[in-house]
């Protein structure tokens, strides 16, 4: 998608993007208007939001105001650390969308702005009293008292008729008087006037909302990020980080962090060993020298083949076969450092330094070399990820094949927006109830929004006053809400039955290298055929969680 572009309505969905519905689950956060505390049912047990709180809770944000910032703030911010790639997801989309959905918030908080400095700061004496009222208002509501919220309206009831009486009965006199009513009603029609340009904003939002959901192509507006001149330099660093952002997104390190699996990938349900001695298979001559990577690349040309079968039946979409650099973090390590040096450009892992590695790094301390095959499958929703690690140690040659499954982004996100009601009782049959819609932006948000709008100029200090959202560490867009897709039976099919073709592949490859160099592949067939048959059993484990 083009930076720049605008919503124009409901669109034809492009057809064929790999992860498309997960992407836009996670750009529509950023239009949400929901409380910033739904965020925490969105976590899962590894990776942990935090809600930090702030000091008034008038300016508390809301999960998308409190979204789109963090997500910014920690994708594009200068120094940031690095990233974990979002398989199945296109982070620069949602950047874009969190991008958008700041700066149609920051049009609405101008104008609010500019209510707030007519109508308020000019008579400041009435809304700093209308401020207490809503204030205290909040407080009674946040009880858990049922009755706290027929007290609440009961209080602002009970101010409204006192402002009216004061306005009636005036104990000033002259110019006073008129400043002293202008107090007690202008900061009321301010209300009215605010109500008006929250409820225009609140409805673009939310169309954009449930057209992402909707799969329609819904455009990120985000003219900031198109360098005009030569002399705009704010654009050209935010382009630039836009595509430092796509450059890390494909890189080829990955980070392995203990019973949290591979970070991106999900955790590790099973685990095949096939480990045997090399044997010549003549007595009298000996084995032709070989590498791993020899059978490494043997492997590789032959899963690149996996969508090819026998039969017109469908099967396996074409995957994703790489080479993958793996480098091990503590469980509770909070950031991630990737490899740098003149092995490395632009987030890549040079091909050299990988078959250096994947000879030479098989025991002690340092980086691993996998080979992965991966899946993007249910629109992103589900990222298959089969991993594969040959190491040669005095005279075993051993050929270890992982799965891992990386589960649906959570419900959280895929939820569409629906129109504020309330159920009431019927006024002559109190025993039944009716649904009566309410407004979509009600009166204490009016007053949050216009009350906020004069301190987004300076968002370090709204985030104190009004609390902020602090992301899961080492953060990627992906794997910090992603469900397990054990729950979801066709998922887990899916996962389990990958498992077998590719084992036979990476067997076949590897006995063919074997057998070309003059190994016995006796023992080597035999134990294969053993492990194609405890691969069928239908039970995903917890292979990193070792019961010692």
């Amino acid at each position: 998608m083009s930076l720049g572009t605008e919503w124009d309505g409901p669109q034809v969905p492009v057809l064929g993007d790999e992860g498309q519905a997960a992407t836009s689950a996670l750009a529509s956060a950023a239009y949400r208007d929901s409380l910033i505390e739904e965020i925490k049912k969105a976590d899962n047990e590894w990776h942990q939001s935090t809600v930090k709180a702030g000091r008034i809770a008038l300016l508390r944000p809301n999960l998308g105001e409190a979204f789109s910032r963090a997500v910014v703030a920690r994708m594009l911010a200068p120094g940031r650390k690095p990233l974990i790639q979002s398989f199945g997801s296109e982070p620069q989309f949602v950047v874009e969308h969190c991008l958008a959905a700041n700066n149609i918030r920051r049009e609405r908080d101008n104008r609010l702005t500019a209510v707030t400095l007519v109508c308020g700061v000019l008579f400041l004496p009435g809304l700093i009293a209308w401020l207490l009222v809503f204030q205290l208002r909040t407080y009674i509501a946040k009880r858990d008292d049922k009755r706290a919220g027929t007290l609440a309206t009961v209080l602002l009831l009970v101010v409204g008729v006192l402002a009216a009486l004061f306005l009636i009965k005036m104990p000033f006199h002259g110019f006073w008087a008129w400043y002293a009513r202008a107090c007690v009603a202008l900061p009321v029609l301010g209300w009215f006037w605010a109500k008006r340009i929250c409820e225009g904003t609140a409805k673009d939002l939310r169309a954009r909302w449930d057209g992402l959901l909707s799969g329609t192509s819904v455009g990120a507006k985000v003219p900031e990020a198109v360098p005009r001149g030569p002399d705009q330099t704010a654009a050209e660093e935010l382009r630039q980080s836009l595509a430092r952002l796509t450059a890390e997104q494909q890189s080829n390190s990955v980070f392995y962090a203990g019973p949290k699996g591979i970070l991106g990938m999900g955790t590790r349900w099973g685990a095949w060993q096939l480990a045997e001695d090399l044997v010549p298979a003549d007595p009298t001559r000996e084995i032709h020298p070989f590498r791993s990577w020899d059978v490494v690349r043997a492997i590789h040309d032959q899963l690149a083949r996996l969508e090819r079968g026998p039969l017109n039946t469908g099967g396996f979409p074409k995957p994703s076969v790489k080479h993958w650099i793996v480098t091990p973090i503590g469980e509770k390590a909070g950031a991630v450092s990737r490899p740098e040096g003149t092995d490395v450009e632009a987030f890549q892992v040079k091909p050299h330094a990988i078959q250096d590695i994947c000879n030479k790094q098989q025991f002690g301390s340092g980086d691993r070399h996998y080979l992965g095959v991966q899946w993007t499958l249910w629109d992103g929703q589900l990222i298959l990820t089969m991993l594969i690690t040959v190491t040669v140690l005095h005279e075993t040659l051993r050929i270890e094949v992982t799965g891992h499954a990386l589960g649906p982004v959570n419900s959280l996100f895929t939820s569409k927006p629906e129109a504020p009601t309330k159920e009431v009782s019927k006024s002559l049959k109190p025993w039944e109830t009716r649904t009566v819609k309410l407004p979509l932006v009600g009166t204490d948000e009016v007053v949050r929004l216009a009350t906020r709008a004069p301190l987004t100029w300076y968002p370090p200090l709204l985030n104190w006053l009004g609390g902020s959202l602090a992301l899961p560490e080492p953060f990627g867009l992906r794997h910090a809400w992603a469900d397990q897709p054990w729950r979801h039976r066709f998922m887990a099919d899916d996962a389990l039955r990958a498992a077998t073709p590719v084992l036979r592949v990476v067997h076949s490859a590897a006995i063919r290298v074997l057998r070309e160099n003059g190994v016995d592949t006796d023992k080597f067939g035999t134990r294969s055929g053993m492990l194609s048959g405890l691969v069928q059993d239908p039970t995903p484990r917890k292979a990193d969680l070792y019961d010692a």
